[in-house]
């Protein structure tokens, strides 16, 4: 097949929800948009052993499964891949469960039902805030800027008070923190050495 006919694929999708009839049908629209690879899950058991083989970019997770509770599948997969994109799709929403979901940094909350167009758009900007779908080199910019700034903000640092800590300007940690700049190897090296981590713990917490 020439190269220019490959499919590319936006998005590897895991969902997992204990309703065949739901995974039948949300699996034939994914699939039918042509930018997707889907697979889908009956229990938290399966999707586990799925994510160890190959990693997926976005899951999409029933919050209620009979004993199972979505928010205990969210904080394992996330202890596990804290950088995975999960999105709970439930039938029964509350405010509890949408605050809990939310603590556990979940990057949408979708509640059923909802139009196809409604999923479409959560996936559409899914995968632009995860930079799914683009270069290796525009997706190590944007985890590693982010990763960056989750940093600054876990010391609650200003932009100042990191550009004291490294020796660098106020614009260049912010080109690097908004994923439009990769920082040199000397930048790095500042930034890594101003939280007393080394550069391949930073690099290995993005799953890089």
């Amino acid at each position: 097949m020439p190269e220019s006919s490959v499919p590319q694929f936006a998005a590897d999708i895991a969902l997992l929800d204990d309703d065949v009839d739901f995974r039948t049908y949300l699996e034939d629209f994914l699939t039918d948009e042509k930018v997707y690879t889907v697979r889908t899950f009956a229990n938290p058991a399966d999707l586990f052993a799925s994510c160890e083989e190959r990693v997926p970019d976005i899951v999409l997770l029933d919050m209620k499964m009979g004993e199972v509770t979505g928010d205990k599948v969210v904080e394992q997969l996330l202890a596990k891949w804290p950088n995975m994109c999960v999105i709970i799709i439930t039938g029964y929403p509350s405010l509890e469960d949408m605050r809990a979901t939310f603590k556990l940094k979940v990057f949408d909350y979708v509640a059923k039902p909802f139009t196809l167009a409604q999923i479409r758009q959560v996936l559409k900007n899914a995968v632009e805030a995860f930079g799914l779908g683009s270069t290796a080199q525009n997706r190590l910019r944007e985890r590693l800027g982010h990763a960056i700034k989750m940093l600054r903000v876990s010391r609650d640092w200003s932009l100042k008070d990191m550009a004291a800590h490294t020796k660098l300007s106020v614009s260049q940690i912010s080109a690097i923190e908004r994923g439009a700049n990769l920082p040199s190897i000397e930048s790095l090296l500042a930034i890594c050495a101003s939280f007393g981590k080394k550069p391949s713990e930073v690099l290995a917490s993005i799953e890089f």
